[in-house]
């Protein structure tokens, strides 16, 4: 079973992975989506595994919601009953699920695990034009949850009009850009190189990805009738696309347990450790908006507890809402930009698809078959939850690890990370003049530059956020860089806002 290597007999180790695309098919619910890729999952195994699932676990479901999905999955496979989990928002849950039942599975209290999720965006547009209702019945019973459920935003953030991660990723890029020295248009280009290698790895998936289309650098970052600008430096093809048909799961279980079912080795890929840590939690109090240090810090403690050098990673997937997240987590693992290896074996979520909180299952399911194709590599996986808020790493072998396998302790890390937050001034205390440390401007689909969000650093220290609807503003600071210039924070009639000085 070890190829002569001293494996710990409850080594976590997924032994069948499954996906699901409905692009033209009829309409799915999302239970319906995730029970079939969790079937695909278990054939997969190359044995009949069904009896010993013990855990069902689901990724929060965005569109089309629907409570106590764990019972409705298991419900419909007919599994026997068992520990029902379901997950709050995050992009970061599947990995994240992997280090907590990995936990369970290696100190005994869980023998099999299926991590399965969906999203049914598409059935939901389609649902809507044609006025067709999905009946929905009861589950049979109530989940438990697992995972961090505090909201994305503060009330701070809200009032000053953020609300979607779209909103928010692109300023994040503008603090990328600034300390690269760009500017926004600037940016949007250099953007374009970065996730074009992306599309290429969706166009040699067609049959899983949502836009199986290879474009290059100029057609991500060119502003076009069909790829307008939505808030800089994004275009519509630098934004994940959440309104798919997508479901991806994975069974996750003991070296012991997959022996003892008689599950094929060739299934079999080790989980060599996961580790999970957020960085401050609300983006207003970050010191620094343009790096991450939970992903570092979650990083640096995977790859050290596995005893692996970044170096020895074969292939990534980094998380990709944004391109930010991309950026974030290749400056925190210490990568260069063109690094040959790449960072995704799925497309990512603007080509790939975006099925909320459950890309990762897809990535992982990616990342497995990479591994069986070469049992000498090593993957690196990562999600992220909320707004470069929530993050998990795993890392993957078809070879057993070089350590037992750990899920290391992040609480040392994350309270030094906490204790970096910045104060916060009340909203009738954020006026006056105020250094930019990051913005975006916003664009109308008929009018074009509409609103200019900013974070910014009053003269006492604190943080304020603040959004200017002056649609003559915008177009000024339109394609520009005015982080670390000065603005004038007042209270306007709608809330915080702006002007220059």
């Amino acid at each position: 079973m070890n190829r002569g290597l001293a494996l710990h007999p409850r080594t976590p180790v997924i032994i069948g992975v499954g996906d699901v695309i409905n692009r033209d098919g009829p309409l799915l619910d999302p239970i319906d989506l995730a029970a079939t890729a969790a079937r695909r999952a278990f054939h997969d195994t190359g044995t009949d595994v069904t009896a010993l699932i013990d855990t069902v676990a689901v990724p929060g479901i965005i569109l089309m919601h629907r409570d106590h999905p764990a019972h409705r999955i298991a419900d419909s496979l007919g599994l026997a009953s068992g520990r029902r989990v379901s997950c709050p928002v995050g992009g970061n849950t599947p990995q994240y699920l992997v280090g907590e039942l990995g936990a369970r599975i290696f100190s005994g209290d869980c023998d099999m695990a299926l991590v399965v999720g969906a999203e049914a965006g598409h059935t939901a547009i389609r649902a809507r034009k044609d006025g067709t209702r999905l009946s929905v019945g009861s589950a049979s019973g109530a989940d438990t949850t697992m995972g961090d459920d505090r909201p994305g935003l503060s009330d701070v953030e809200r009032a000053a009009g953020l609300f979607l991660p779209a909103d928010v990723y692109p300023m994040f890029d503008a603090a990328f850009a600034s300390r690269a020295g760009r500017t926004l248009d600037e940016q949007r280009r250099w953007l374009g190189t970065l996730m074009a290698p992306f599309t290429a790895e969706a166009a040699r998936q067609p049959d899983r990805s949502w836009f199986p289309t290879e474009r290059t650098a100029a057609e991500l970052s060119t502003p076009t009738d069909g790829n307008r600008l939505i808030s800089e430096p994004y275009t519509k093809l630098l934004n994940s696309f959440l309104f798919v048909d997508m479901g991806a799961a994975f069974v996750l279980t003991a070296a012991e347990v997959a022996e003892r079912a008689g599950v094929p080795r060739d299934r079999w890929v080790f989980s060599w450790g996961s580790a999970t840590c957020n960085d401050v939690y609300f983006p207003v109090e970050r010191p620094d908006l343009g790096a991450s240090a939970g992903i570092r810090e979650a990083g640096d403690a995977v790859l050290a507890t596995a005893r692996v050098s970044v170096d020895e990673i074969a292939w990534f997937d980094l998380y990709s809402c944004f391109p930010a997240a991309v950026s974030a987590a290749v400056d925190a693992l210490g990568l260069e930009f063109d690094d040959p290896r790449g960072f995704t074996v799925t497309g990512g979520l603007p080509y790939h698809g975006g099925p909320g909180n459950n890309y990762v299952t897809h990535a992982l399911a990616a990342m497995v078959r990479r591994c069986r194709e070469d049992d000498r590599g090593i993957g690196l996986v990562s999600g992220l939850g909320w707004y470069l808020t929530k993050h998990s790493l795993g890392l993957w072998s078809a070879a057993p690890p070089r350590s037992p396998w750990q899920r290391p302790d992040m609480s040392r890390a994350q309270a030094a990370i906490d204790a970096t937050a910045l104060r916060v001034a009340p909203l009738d205390e954020a006026v006056g003049p105020a250094i930019v440390d990051a913005y975006s401007v916003v664009h109308d689909r008929d009018t074009g530059p509409c609103s200019v969000p900013v974070i910014a650093t009053l003269a006492d220290g604190r943080r304020t956020i603040a959004r200017s609807d002056d649609a003559e503003l915008a177009r000024h600071l339109s394609g520009g860089m005015f982080i670390g210039d000065t603005i004038e924070m007042t209270i306007g009639a709608d809330g915080p806002t702006f002007h220059l000085v």
